[in-house]
């Protein structure tokens, strides 16, 4: 038998010296026994998978609001493409892929139905804004509790990775830094291809100086990227991409925002008014019918303000969960 003490010394003989150890982690905000079989980064991952809050992401907006269609992705495809990547580049440099994993199947946990659409109403209503990789942390912190213990209880790299996989603070461990990248080499080259796939764009519409670079198709692009990561970091204490290849796909994301987040035809005005008005009626609804939240959150109201718990229920629902109790609650019976 191959018992968690065996996997924790060979990643002391076989991982970089820059690579996270389970044995050497921080630990958790309440001790645990740990686990015979398992490292404490794959039982933070096990934790993650078997979530609610990460089957709900299967029916959460990534980009296109009610696709029609069975390819485009949704939150969940984004985070097990981001997870791909990240793996594929943790382990091309010896880092600690359970790390890696754990960060990018739980780094979106607390995103808003309705994509960023939805994420930009909640933080515009929500005394204090919204930000989902913040919402994010309290869902493991606190939210996905179990009988015996508050929030899922991760290791301080696990949360720290999910904490900072957006914004300007980098993660403490290049395996938080390799889920950072991962999530924008992922998100900025799947969204091409279903924007592609929509009629939004089409490849020759692509710039060409970072397709000149990165490659023509999407393969070419990730494995381009993932490649480039590998070789400008390996062996080093920080985690990057080169300069020419970073360029490269910062250009990319800069015309995928004017081209296709922005874009009219995959924000249109009607959408994005059902979108708000769905989030300000139900956070107004909860909020003078508080005894209306689930069980699991009005047990929490002696620790947190009611605005806090509404904006916790409002960020949990899938896009057709948060439809269909908007019109159960508002539409006119006739």
């Amino acid at each position: 038998m191959i018992g968690r003490e065996d996997l924790e010394k060979r990643e002391f003989e076989y991982l970089s010296p820059y690579a996270a150890k389970s044995a050497k982690s921080r630990g958790r905000k309440l001790e645990e026994d740990k686990c015979s079989v398992r490292t404490d980064f794959q039982r933070d991952k096990d934790r993650i998978i078997h979530s609610k809050a990460f089957r709900r992401l299967m029916h959460k907006t990534q980009v296109f609001l009610a696709p029609e269609g069975d390819h485009y992705r949704t939150r969940l495809t984004h985070t097990i493409e981001v997870s791909q990547i990240a793996r594929t580049i943790s382990r091309g440099l010896g880092l600690n892929e359970d790390l890696t994993e754990a960060i990018a199947m739980g780094h979106d946990l607390g995103h808003t139905p309705f994509g960023h659409s939805g994420e930009a109403v909640l933080n515009e209503i929500h005394p204090g804004g919204f930000k989902h990789n913040i919402q994010s942390l309290r869902v493991v912190d606190v939210l996905e509790s179990g009988s015996s213990r508050r929030g899922m209880n991760l290791t301080f790299e696990v949360r720290d990775g999910i904490l900072n996989h957006t914004g300007s603070k980098m993660p403490v461990t290049l395996e938080g830094q390799v889920a950072k990248t991962s999530d924008r080499i992922a998100y900025i080259n799947h969204d091409i291809d279903d924007a592609i796939r929509s009629g939004i764009i089409t490849s020759k519409d692509l710039p060409k100086e970072s397709i000149n670079v990165l490659g023509d198709t999407h393969k070419k692009r990730i494995d381009t990227l993932v490649r480039d990561m590998i070789n400008n970091s390996f062996n080093g204490s920080f985690v990057c991409l080169s300069e020419e290849k970073a360029q490269a796909m910062n250009e990319l994301r800069t015309y995928m925002f004017k081209n296709v987040y922005h874009n009219q035809r995959v924000k249109k005005a009607e959408d994005i008014n059902k979108v708000r008005v769905i989030i300000i009626a139900l956070y107004k609804y909860f909020l003078n019918h508080p005894q209306a939240l689930p069980d699991d959150l009005k047990a929490m109201r002696d620790e947190f303000c009611k605005e806090e718990l509404v904006k916790d229920h409002i960020a949990g629902m899938t896009d057709r969960y948060a439809v269909n109790l908007y019109e159960k609650l508002f539409s006119k019976t006739t």
